[in-house]
């Protein structure tokens, strides 16, 4: 990318807001995933952008888009920066050069409706920040995914990403009432402020999950909820994680309208193990405790209500009917305390894990209550095979933590000791994984997005005509394909977009 690029985007944003300095570049070389991770720490950052911008404005990222069309300069936004799926890798392919837009500066609270209950924010927002701008007013948006305390509200619009509340306060794009986006095209805003609306297709469906292909979100409008005056944890045990998954299902099917606690998490026979054996002498007492009852391989579930004191007691009564009668054995506030404690610890603990050549990773799909075991066995089982012999002592760990009317969220983890080429062990399982999810018909992705990693399993899902109807899109609102090339939609037209790959990033 020329120096007269750079010139021309300083004019555009202020000169202090542009930076070809090589540690921001790096820093903005990929998100969070295995892989990200094990390119950054082998040296490899060929693939940084040219540069990164940090845009003030709408209107400067409208300037900024018609700058990039015309210089033929591709475009990714960066919001937090967490993608585990490859999503803001800065891809250049065909293009004469790539730069990272970081969303940082765009971070107010724009408007509140207390009536309504709804607040639009700026994109850049990052999730602690969304709750601190809310609090004041009594408010909360209540989505908390593992990633809150880096990710940003552009991002979980982006990306259709799903809370561990979210059993209480729904998905992010349940919560998305409108969203603006600058396209290429120029600024598009889909959504409305009435409550109901049968003004054709759900457009702003085309805005949510799109991470970064069509254009870059700039605001969104969403619904907030009061904050809870009080929070009350719940721990269960099942006799297997079957019997606990069919538990949730009465819960869901059988309980009273809103009875469902806010956080459902459901772990398997060996994530339960680990939680019990990692949690100090308490947690040890109640394995001996459910051991003595029987319960030799139990499932461990987790809740948490929120709301008014009295009304969560009757919440808490009525879902307990439901849960012994399940097979259920009450056991306490403390699991569930513990684990909110280290709720968001996940990806730091991975992070070191890496550092001492242990490989982990996490991948996720959500299937319906018939499809639930079958998913869960074939899928489990693909990843030990994929590990294989190589994978010395291999381990596999499941939770439910999404659960719906039809099925629920299936969430893997799972560790082996690191191989010489880590990004071919990492391509091999996530392979296989991928590869049973789909045949056993649950979706790709519940909630860490398609980017790179699920493009060529997304055709199972929406079909060839869905993906045509996605290009199409994509023609219409960047018709030159400079934005976040790569990721989320098939190249099905060659001849337009030629297929960019991660064998395509060229040397910055």
């Amino acid at each position: 990318m020329g120096d007269e690029v750079l010139v021309e985007l300083r004019a555009i944003t202020g000169a202090q807001h542009v930076t070809t300095d090589a540690t921001e570049r790096i820093l903005h070389a990929g998100g969070k995933s295995t892989p990200d991770l094990l390119r950054r720490r082998s040296g490899d950052a060929l693939d940084a952008p040219d540069a990164v911008v940090f845009p003030g404005s709408s209107e400067e990222i409208r300037n900024i888009l018609a700058l990039c069309v015309q210089r033929k300069i591709a475009v990714v936004t960066f919001g937090g920066g967490t993608s585990v799926v490859g999503g803001v890798e800065p891809l250049r392919g065909r293009f004469d050069g790539v730069i990272t837009l970081d969303m940082r500066r765009m971070d107010r609270l724009l408007h509140l409706d207390p009536l309504s209950r709804t607040a639009t924010f700026e994109a850049g927002i990052r999730g602690p920040a969304i709750e601190a701008a809310l609090a004041p007013h009594g408010f909360t948006l209540g989505h908390f995914p593992q990633s809150h305390q880096e990710a940003t509200l552009g991002g979980y619009v982006a990306t259709r990403s799903s809370g561990q509340s979210s059993t209480g306060y729904g998905r992010s794009d349940q919560m998305v009432k409108s969203a603006h986006l600058e396209t290429p095209q120029g600024p598009f805003t889909a959504g409305s402020p009435a409550p109901g609306t049968a003004a054709g297709p759900k457009l702003l469906d085309v805005v949510v999950g799109s991470e970064g292909t069509l254009g870059v979100i700039t605001r969104a409008t969403l619904k907030v909820s009061p904050a809870p005056a009080d929070k009350v944890y719940g721990s269960w045990a099942f006799p297997t994680f079957a019997a606990g998954a069919d538990a949730l299902r009465q819960l869901m099917h059988d309980g009273a309208r809103g009875d469902m606690p806010h956080v459902c998490r459901l772990s398997d026979t060996a994530e339960t193990a680990s939680s019990l054996n990692l949690g100090g002498w308490k947690t040890a007492a109640l394995s001996h405790y459910l051991s003595a009852r029987g319960y030799k391989t139990p499932a461990l579930a987790l809740f948490v209500w929120e709301g008014g004191s009295h009304q969560i007691r009757a919440r808490r009564r009525r879902s307990a009917r439901i849960l012994r009668r399940a097979g259920g054995i009450p056991l306490g506030p403390l699991p569930g305390k513990s684990w909110e404690h280290g709720r968001f610890s996940g990806p730091y603990l991975r992070d070191e894990l890496l550092t001492r050549g242990v490989y982990v990773e996490t991948l996720e799909t959500a299937a319906t209550w018939g499809q639930m075991a079958q998913t869960y066995r074939s899928v489990r089982q693909a990843i030990l095979d994929a590990l294989g012999e190589r994978g010395a002592g291999a381990y596999v760990q499941t939770h439910i933590s999404h659960v719906y009317s039809d099925g629920a969220s299936l969430y893997f983890t799972f560790l082996s000791g690191l191989e010489e080429d880590g990004l071919a062990q990492n391509a091999r399982v996530k392979t296989a994984a991928s590869e049973a999810i789909v045949a056993a018909g649950a979706t790709i992705t519940h909630h860490h997005a398609v980017g790179m990693d699920h493009v060529p399993y997304l055709g199972a899902e929406i079909g060839s005509l869905g993906i045509e109807v996605l290009a199409g899109i994509k023609d219409t609102l960047d018709p030159e394909g400079i934005m976040n090339p790569g990721k989320l939609i098939p190249f099905t037209r060659p001849q337009r977009y030629p297929p960019i790959t991660p064998n395509a990033k060229e040397q910055s």
